[in-house]
């Protein structure tokens, strides 16, 4: 369960769209690199005592190499300046009945002015929709849209596969200026709009910011048990179907690599296999860039084989990807690996982007 830690901030190292990150020491000497979320705990200062949940860092668990702040217990931050105690202000609680839960204001609950507009809709009106396994495939999406269509209006839904807060991820916040904006959907919190449901969300990202493409993907984290269903992906699958059902045009963008040691995700990642072949139930436009090496596009071609009567397999040209991939304003990383590292997985990402915005015209 939870391995508390309670030490004293030391320093306080940068700060990023939703959360800092600081050095703190405990008291048998040793330190821990931890992050705050303001907006849930205050505004750590040097010198401030925190309390830390520090399991997953001492387990070697993807949190960062973070330690998490719980609390300042000596200098407890001011109640929000909306009052709480009725529901003008929101009333939509997200990591539910946990410690930390936030009470946020959902994008088309009573109180928001976008409650009658999502009220009303019913459809995507054909908008597509870029479905990832991982969080680090967004940026590699996102230059492939702009790559041929620099004006469209990318909308990202994350998704609570992975982490929770938006605030963790630092490739959002050099993301902000790309994006129209974040709609955290399910138990995923601090987007520019928050949505219950995935469907929900869906509708605010093309009615409330008026996105001509989205993505859909897990936050920062992946959970794998190295078995055929016990992963956080899976949702690619019925984010698919979601979109489907709304009249929306889905575009899978495939965990494709030749640099992965793990077997298992070599070629087409069973991951992608499970979910567009077993759990999406609707059609959706599988994305194979045209330039992968012959070795490669031959393993990938007989894993694709058995989806091709369900989905429609596209193959994209790549010309300039690489261009576009090397000018992203963050750096392209997934599972520790670069994009010259693992240079298909993010080819891939970027190749269905461009067929989202070509969808489009």
């Amino acid at each position: 369960m939870v391995r508390w830690r309670s030490g004293t901030v030391t320093a306080v190292r940068r700060r990023w769209a939703g959360a800092i990150e600081l050095d703190v020491d405990l008291p048998d000497g040793a330190a821990m690199r931890a992050l705050a979320y303001p907006a849930l705990v205050g505004d750590p200062e040097p010198g401030d005592r925190v309390l830390l949940n520090a399991g997953a860092l001492l387990m070697g668990l993807g949190t960062g190499g973070y330690a998490l702040v719980v609390a300042l217990p000596d200098r407890l931050p001011p109640d929000p300046p909306q009052a709480l105690d009725t529901r003008d202000a929101g009333h939509l609680v997200k990591a539910r009945y946990t410690p930390l839960q936030p009470i946020l204001l959902g994008v088309d609950e009573e109180a928001s002015p976008h409650h009658e507009l999502l009220a009303a809709a019913e459809s995507l009106d054909g908008m597509p929709v870029v479905s990832a396994d991982l969080h680090s495939a967004l940026p590699a999406i996102l230059a492939g849209v702009h790559a041929d269509a620099p004006d469209a209006r990318v909308a990202y839904l994350l998704t609570d596969g992975g982490a929770l807060p938006a605030w963790f991820s630092r490739t959002l916040a050099g993301l902000a200026d790309r994006l129209v904006g974040t709609v955290s959907v399910g138990q995923a919190f601090g987007g520019d709009l928050e949505a219950s449901t995935l469907h929900s969300g869906l509708l605010a990202a093309r009615h409330v910011l008026r996105a001509d493409v989205a993505v859909v993907a897990q936050g920062p984290g992946n959970l794998g048990t190295g078995t055929r269903w016990g992963f956080s992906g899976v949702a690619v699958g019925e984010a698919v179907n979601a979109v489907a059902t709304l009249g929306g045009r889905p575009v899978g963008s495939l965990r494709i690599s030749d640099a992965d040691p793990r077997p298992r995700h070599r070629g087409v990642s069973h991951h992608s296999l499970t979910a567009y072949g077993r759990v999406a139930l609707a059609p959706a436009d599988l994305v194979v860039p045209d330039s992968l090496a012959p070795p490669l596009a031959a393993q990938v071609d007989a894993a694709l084989a058995p989806l091709a009567a369900r989905h429609r397999i596209v193959r994209v040209p790549t010309d300039g990807l690489d261009t576009a991939l090397r000018a992203t304003p963050v750096a392209l990383s997934t599972m520790g690996r670069g994009l010259d590292a693992d240079h298909a997985y993010f080819l891939a990402a970027a190749a269905a982007g461009r067929h989202a915005a070509r969808l489009t015209r």
